[in-house]
């Protein structure tokens, strides 16, 4: 990339939560490889953040590559109205099979906050199919379900985007975060203000959507197992759906293949995507009961009222099938196992740092929460300059490494978070 690419980029391309005023540094990549980005200048960068939790196997993996092109010579896209195709019936094969049991049908659609869109229409299609006007959903503060307007609104209402949309979003209802931690002894009032919502003599909603054990973007917390088997528990009891939200937690990253495993339940909708693909092309899925689906096919429209222009596109998920067989060979639990130990070993002593609130590790993922907030542009600046690329936000700096990431490139990730929380210049007073 030349300098006049590096000025129109900074002059008209809007980068993710940037002003287009005052944009943030943007530093080029020309290449990618194996857990490594390759900057125009040639230096190399090893990825701390699989691209935003999505490149789980690394970058340019020849058998993801063969997937797709192989389905290039083939068909690059067709619609999904009226038509299949080998790759779609195959991916939703392996969902069908890897997901809890009761999760048997699929809907393709392009990104994570669609696949959030999809499971609330869902939930409202399926009451208002049986004859209820639940238009209302419970969720908890400190979510982050997506970008998107339905997405949004099922946000935390004050840390997020969803303030700035007041008055236009649709409103829902939102109880406590859970408090009780992943390792702490179980506290059963926890889930006091949420068992007495749907307890009320009020109407219930049409569904509770969180996301199961790890709240990503809204504070990357990490809470305790028995929350969501209550959670479960209480929807059960009242008729009320459970949506878990899997997009950042599925395929592995939390230790186990799905998140929802760590309290062995099963929601009645699921949304996956990020991951699904390798990090390779932008596609999600929502998966629903055999309950669900009918009721909803059965319902006034006869149909699920949603049709995406992309939805299945044959790459995307020619290159989720190869991901996908990836993760079945079997190797990933002890690549994570290997990580968190890492992880734990080199970010936990870390709580006794002055710079530092809190320190946390699961799975593949490890959080230093700092007392104050990070100077963005100078904390990343200084990671580029000591060759890892690492994406802190608001108080947390995180590390979300590829599976394929090697301990001494782990080792330098961890050392240079470390070294960061010494200069005062990297936070904001």
């Amino acid at each position: 990339m030349t300098a006049d690419d590096l000025a129109f980029d900074r002059r008209h391309i809007w980068h993710p939560y940037t002003s287009i005023t005052a944009p943030l540094p943007c530093y080029p990549v020309v290449a990618a490889e194996g857990n490594e980005l390759q900057l125009a200048d040639g230096r190399r960068l090893v990825d701390g953040m699989s691209s935003w939790w999505a490149a789980i196997h690394g970058y340019n993996h020849p058998a993801i590559n063969q997937a797709i092109a192989e389905q290039l010579q083939a068909m690059s896209h067709v619609m999904f109205g009226g038509i299949t195709h080998p790759a779609a019936v195959a991916l939703c094969r392996r969902l069908v099979a890897m997901t809890p049991a009761p999760l048997e049908c699929v809907f393709l659609a392009d990104s994570g906050s669609v696949a959030v869109e999809v499971a609330i229409k869902m939930a409202l299609q399926y009451w208002q199919a049986r004859g209820e006007d639940r238009r209302c959903l419970l969720t908890v503060r400190q979510g982050y379900h997506g970008d998107t307007c339905g997405a949004m609104s099922v946000c935390d209402p004050q840390t997020s985007m969803h303030r700035l949309f007041q008055g236009y979003l649709p409103q829902h209802e939102f109880v406590a975060a859970p408090s009780c931690r992943f390792d702490d002894e179980w506290r059963e009032e926890d889930i006091a203000e949420l068992a007495n919502r749907l307890a009320s003599d009020g109407s219930q909603p049409a569904a509770v959507i969180l996301e199961p054990i790890v709240q990503g973007a809204g504070g990357m917390r990490f809470y305790h197992p028995t929350y969501l088997r209550r959670v479960r528990e209480l929807c059960d009891r009242h008729q009320v759906l459970l949506i878990a939200d899997e997009i950042a937690t599925g395929f592995g990253r939390t230790g186990r293949l799905f998140a929802c495993e760590h309290a062995g339940i099963s929601p009645d909708i699921m949304c996956l995507g990020k991951a699904l693909t390798g990090g390779y092309l932008t596609l999600s899925a929502t998966l629903t009961s055999r309950d669900v689906a009918d009721t909803v096919s059965n319902g006034e429209a006869g149909c699920f009222m949603h049709g995406p222009t992309f939805m299945a596109n044959p790459l995307a998920c020619a290159a989720a099938n190869a991901s996908l067989a990836l993760l079945e060979q079997g190797h990933w639990p002890a690549q994570v196992a290997a990580i968190e130990q890492q992880l734990r070993d080199g970010l936990l002593p870390l709580r006794a740092h002055h710079q530092v609130a809190d320190a946390r590790v699961l799975g593949a993922i490890g959080v230093v929460e700092t007392h104050t907030a990070v100077n963005l542009a100078a904390l990343q600046h200084f990671f580029v300059t000591q060759g890892v690329w690492i994406r802190p936000f608001g108080r947390l700096i995180y590390l979300m490494p590829p599976y394929s990431i090697q301990p001494e490139q782990l080792a330098l990730l961890i050392t240079t978070l470390t070294a960061s929380l010494d200069r005062p210049a990297h936070f904001i007073a």
